[in-house]
């Protein structure tokens, strides 16, 4: 079975972080040790110490392995992002100055994401202006949008909730108000919103910025129940309640 992104990216960062923390104490403690054994009261006279070839060779050696350790526990990660699955649903997904627009197979267009839950899922990722990064934190991936080029990357989408996609990379004024909400829904209600609903569901630039195709409600209490055909069609969120649980997932009520 194939690795769990969210997982790999987890292990990852807590890899790096372990190893830094360890550096750092042998770092610290060698250096106090140093300060006291030979400070002016021990030897008021100083001297030179000769080098140590012994010494030389394992501080050498042992920061390169650790190096290739963290970089082929990384280089696994970023392969199964980059390895799509076949059968995986595509999501084409644009940035501009300043809002994100996602269109699905259909034509259909939005800039709310909604995705069908327990899928995976493609993004293909684009700019019409200025270099843009497309971030979802819930699922620990990110990647440039830049005119000219698409990139991507998948993700396996987890049971019905909400989550939020930022843009990581500065782009001019209104950078901090570039984020959009990603609804996972049940498959039943992802399909009856694809399909049943007008096919171009997206507001102006100047309108997102401060708002945003989703009722406030829904996105603070993640209940899916509201997510009926009237708002599925349209709905007013502020961006600042998206700012507000960034960091959080809202559990969703699907019965």
């Amino acid at each position: 079975m194939r690795p769990n992104i969210v997982d790999q990216v987890d292990q990852t960062f807590w890899l790096i972080t372990g190893i830094s923390i360890i550096l750092l104490l042998i770092i610290t403690i060698a250096m106090l040790y140093f300060v006291y054994k030979y400070n002016r009261k021990r030897h008021p006279v100083a001297e030179n110490i000769e080098g140590n070839t012994t010494l030389e060779i394992v501080w050498t050696i042992i920061p390169v392995i650790l190096v290739l350790i963290m970089f082929f526990v990384s280089w696994s990660g970023f392969k199964n992002m980059r390895d799509v699955p076949k059968d995986a649903m595509v999501v084409s997904v644009t940035g501009q100055m300043w809002k994100w627009t996602f269109e699905y197979d259909n034509k259909k267009k939005s800039d709310t994401l909604f995705l069908p839950a327990n899928k995976d899922v493609k993004f293909e990722i684009k700019s019409v202006d200025v270099n843009h990064s497309f971030y979802l934190p819930a699922f620990r991936t990110k990647e440039d949008a830049i005119p000219g080029r698409v990139n991507h990357y998948w993700i396996r989408t987890n049971e019905p909730a909400v989550y939020y996609a930022a843009c990581a990379e500065y782009c001019g004024l209104n950078h901090s108000y570039m984020y959009a909400p990603v609804i996972v829904i049940p498959e039943k209600k992802f399909i009856e919103w694809k399909n049943y609903t007008p096919p171009d569901t997206t507001k102006s630039v100047t309108t997102v910025t401060k708002t945003d195709s989703l009722k406030t409600d829904t996105l603070k209490t993640g209940n899916v129940n509201s997510l009926n055909k009237d708002s599925l069609k349209t709905g007013n969120v502020k961006t600042d309640s998206l700012k507000k649980n960034s960091g959080k997932k809202d559990t969703v009520n699907t019965k």
